[in-house]
């Protein structure tokens, strides 16, 4: 495993590892802090409890963890895990399955597996790669959209606890961009602790904790969560977090990664976690110039971030409680705001293309509706129907002569 580093002119100084350490650490706390609550929301969404969704928490900690430490120490590169927020806002928009979390299981361990696959079979990774990006962008628009709305209708159903919270992020957006989030979800617990909402947390469970969930096979579940988790996973964050390693220089190959995401998420299923991939947006804040001038010692931030994640695992229980104890809407505005920038991206993706904008619209539309058909959600039907209406619109009316 190699890879190939930006030329960079070297600091006349020593400046030692101490920027890329204080950037991993920004990496990891704002990556956590940014979207957690997305990811309790697409948990829940699919049946999990409490302690379900805490285990879920804690197992994505641990996987990113170990991974990014892994991988940067052995690669000698920045190399940052993610969980799959993508994956974790669809999940947040599906239906919940007739037999509850018990099987969501079977279809995160299936997209795992899938993922494993483009690391083995290179064939299937081309054609996942091939896959039209305005459409898997639409279908993951679609998707989305519904949950960037709920910030709005909270603030009208709750005037004075959403509203500190909206102006807080719109603010702190002007400002400061990447603490938006994170600066939105301190003033929620300002809010929670001025609303008594704490005295909830009495005899909940505050450690962490794993917990076994037993898989129970449905078959539409499977593809109504395996399969566009697994393509969302893959065009949302696998190939761009390697396409922003690769605008820093880091050029590593992407089938031990993908391996190792990809059977980490098979495991973690059995507990409750939903999927794990490489970093793509916060992938930048260690791999980037602000970590260290000097390429070749950035990896260090790629330690020091899944050090971080490690150490941040064992508040999941603790999380997952407050989420659970928070006044109505609260947190379901903040995984909205949290997904307003991922949004826009693939809004504007998805519509940019001319050649595919007619399709990506359809695939837009339908995954938006919220349709579910034989039990299986819209996200599968909104990427099936683009897909169709591209194929009849580029499929020739008459053979050639």
């Amino acid at each position: 495993m190699t890879h190939t580093s930006v030329t960079a002119k070297r600091p006349t100084a020593d400046t030692g590892v101490g920027p890329a350490v204080v950037a991993g650490v920004v990496t990891a706390v704002v990556g956590f802090t940014s979207s957690f609550a997305v990811v309790l929301a697409g948990l829940r969404a699919v049946g999990a409890d409490t302690d379900q969704a805490a285990s879920g928490l804690l197992v994505l900690c641990v996987s990113m963890g170990a991974g990014s430490i892994f991988f940067s120490w052995r690669l000698k590169i920045p190399m940052t895990m993610a969980w799959s927020t993508p994956g974790a806002a669809l999940l947040a928009g599906s239906a919940m399955p007739a037999d509850g979390f018990a099987a969501a299981v079977p279809a995160f361990a299936l997209a795992g597996a899938l993922i494993a696959l483009c690391g083995l079979i290179r064939p299937l990774g081309r054609a996942v790669a091939a896959i039209p990006p305005a459409l898997a962008n639409a279908m993951l628009a679609g998707v989305l959209l519904t949950l960037c709305v709920e910030p709005f209708r909270a603030l009208s159903a709750s005037p004075a606890a959403i509203a500190p919270v909206v102006l807080t992020w719109l603010v702190l957006t002007r400002v400061a961009r990447r603490w938006a989030v994170p600066g939105a979800l301190g003033v929620a617990v300002v809010v929670m602790a001025v609303t008594g909402s704490f005295s909830h947390l009495a005899g909940a469970r505050l450690a962490p904790v794993v917990v076994a969930v037993s898989p129970s096979w449905e078959p539409a579940t499977v593809v109504a969560i395996a399969l566009p988790l697994f393509l969302v996973t893959m065009t949302s964050q696998n190939i761009p977090g390697m396409a922003v390693l690769a605008s820093f220089g880091y050029r590593p190959r992407l089938a031990p990664p993908l391996l190792y995401t990809g059977g980490a998420t098979v495991v973690g299923a059995f507990a409750g976690a939903h999927a794990i991939n490489l970093a793509a947006i916060s992938a930048a804040l260690a791999a980037g110039p602000t970590a260290h001038p000097d390429p070749e010692r950035r990896w260090v931030a790629g330690v020091t971030c899944g050090a971080v994640y490690l150490v941040l695992g064992p508040a999941s229980a603790l999380v997952a409680a407050v989420a659970q104890a928070a006044p109505a809407g609260i947190m379901a505005a903040i995984a909205g705001l949290a997904l307003i920038g991922t949004f826009a991206s693939a809004a504007g993706s998805a519509l940019a293309d001319g050649g595919h904008r007619e399709a990506a619209a359809v695939t837009f539309l339908v995954a938006a509706s919220g349709v579910a058909f034989g039990g299986i959600g819209a996200a599968f039907w909104g990427l099936l129907a683009g897909s169709v209406y591209l194929l009849v619109m580029r499929r020739p009316l008459w053979p050639p002569r």
